[in-house]
């Protein structure tokens, strides 16, 4: 089994029941680096060497935030988020969870969450080693809330982080700019989120149930790969669709 670094620590994985991923019968490969991923319709990442489920921006209280501020939006995002999370926990059963940055909208988002949503992650994470990753919008460690706290996490030959490097970076997995790609079907035009990646690195889609969506042909993701040789990986209901990039639909 591999070790994982943080810094200047690493650890090994706890144990955990066999996953019944392998049942499903929905599966979705991505290659990255050379190692098989699972890529869930629900927009997360599990490596089943590893035992590792990956989720990005989950931009927990995006809601309440937005109160604050007057713009009133109904204020279940942070339930229906973990809500959904807790479904994939269940069906993957991780040993090490990991967060992609910008979990919470904002630096006083883990205060404002109720007792109901603080239990729900403690249920979440008991069993199981945690890491946030610091983000954009939640740079510094939180109180109250559990796991481990890293800027980047190393992992085998991966490194995982939140805002994608500028330069290029093998083996990179990387969240933050909430990859959405769009294609024409039947005479309709589809929107979904969407992993954005190239077989050498990968952009994870917003998790959050308020996260919104930069379209993959933006400069700011097609610039991360060689063109036109990148691939947005669609979330449907129940599958994910491979689309070439260079095929789907600008703004």
């Amino acid at each position: 089994m591999s070790r994982w670094m943080a810094g200047a620590h690493s650890q090994r994985v706890a144990r955990c029941a066999p996953s019944s991923f392998e049942r499903a019968g929905k599966e979705h490969a991505i290659s990255v680096s050379g190692a098989a991923f699972v890529a869930d319709p629900a927009g997360a990442l599990f490596w089943a060497d590893e035992k590792l489920l990956v989720v990005a921006d989950l931009h927990l209280e995006k809601g309440s935030a937005f109160a604050a501020r007057g713009v009133l939006l109904p204020p279940y995002d942070t339930a229906s988020t973990l809500a959904r999370l807790s479904r994939l926990v269940e069906r993957y059963c991780p040993r090490l969870m990991i967060a992609l940055g910008d979990s919470f909208h904002d630096g006083g988002g883990a205060a404002r969450m109720d007792d109901g949503a603080r239990h729900a992650l403690g249920v979440l994470q008991h069993g199981r080693d945690w890491f946030w990753i610091a983000g954009n919008h939640d740079p510094g460690p939180a109180d109250g809330i559990g796991g481990r706290f890293a800027d980047t996490l190393a992992v085998g030959q991966f490194t995982f982080r939140h805002e994608p490097s500028a330069t290029f970076c093998e083996g990179e997995i990387a969240g933050h700019l909430h990859p959405r790609a769009r294609v024409a079907q039947r005479g309709h035009v589809v929107s979904r989120r969407c992993f954005a990646g190239d077989g050498r690195r990968l952009i994870m889609p917003a998790f959050g149930a308020y996260a919104g969506g930069l379209n993959v042909r933006d400069r700011a993701i097609a610039s991360l790969f060689a063109q036109p040789g990148f691939t947005a990986h669609m979330l449907g209901e129940t599958r994910v669709y491979a689309v070439a990039a260079a095929g789907c639909l600008p703004d």
